[in-house]
């Protein structure tokens, strides 16, 4: 069995975004990721700046003329078919988040071993920073994943499926359960305690974020594991040095 080696980021799409784009880009040009999917990318031309640093990825997935739609890019070493892009529905307070088209990016990865549906999503933010059952922003996040449970429903049942990003939901959060037992999906990192956004003094004890979540095909296992990455400041252009984001990267490996 080949193992799949993948990678989840928030990008952070505010601040010197360009620098920190072009390093991230020259660490996966020498990484050993396969599969590669990105939140907050929130320009095509950022995109396309990003494909031409990491060099090694000769396919990839994104939909939008100017605004990337959800800020989600894939790339890919395999090909790529059947990508396509679900926006979650609007609920809630009017927030600046609506003009991201937040969403869910679906795909099929054609690896050695066959196909695999790939989910890329990043879901609303919860400003209150509280995931108990009733706060106002728990009726969202059932939302947004009972939508991307169907439209992860509508692919392939025959297919491996693994779902990454930003959910914004921590591992422990009722909104989670659900969607698990929904889907059938199970997380990777459950009852890791470890936050992956990064700790700040204002903040120095954030939940994870940033999820990988697997499901096996009849026939086809799906064994997993997975890690935080990019902890530490990099070299930037320019010569300075900065941390890639506010979050930190999953990596995992499938098969």
């Amino acid at each position: 069995m080949t193992e799949v080696r993948l990678l989840t980021f928030n990008t952070l799409m505010r601040g010197d975004v360009r620098r920190r784009l072009h390093a991230l880009g020259a660490l996966l040009r020498q990484s050993e990721y396969d599969i590669v999917c990105l939140q907050e990318v929130a320009f095509r031309r950022h995109a396309d700046l990003l494909r031409r640093a990491a060099g090694r990825y000769g396919h990839h997935a994104w939909s939008g003329a100017v605004l990337l739609r959800g800020g989600l890019v894939l790339l890919s070493r395999w090909p790529v078919r059947g990508a396509r892009f679900t926006r979650y529905p609007r609920l809630g307070p009017v927030r600046a988040e609506y003009l991201m088209r937040k969403g869910a990016q679906l795909a099929v990865v054609e690896t050695p071993d066959g196909p695999l549906v790939v989910a890329n999503t990043h879901l609303t933010a919860n400003h209150d920073n509280d995931w108990s059952p009733r706060n106002r922003y728990t009726p969202i996040a059932r939302a947004e994943l009972g939508h991307l449970a169907a439209a992860l429903a509508a692919a392939d049942p025959a297919l491996p499926a693994v779902v990454v990003g930003d959910l914004n939901v921590p591992r422990d959060s009722v909104a989670l359960a659900g969607f698990l037992a929904t889907t059938g999906l199970t997380d990777v990192l459950a009852g890791d305690p470890e936050p992956t956004f990064r700790p700040t003094a204002r903040w120095p004890d954030p939940p994870a974020f940033d999820h990988v979540l697997v499901r096996p095909a009849p026939g086809r296992p799906l064994p997993a594991r997975a890690w935080p990455v990019f902890p530490d400041a990099v070299p930037l252009p320019g010569g300075r040095t900065g941390y890639l984001s506010d979050h930190y990267g999953v990596a995992a490996a499938l098969g």
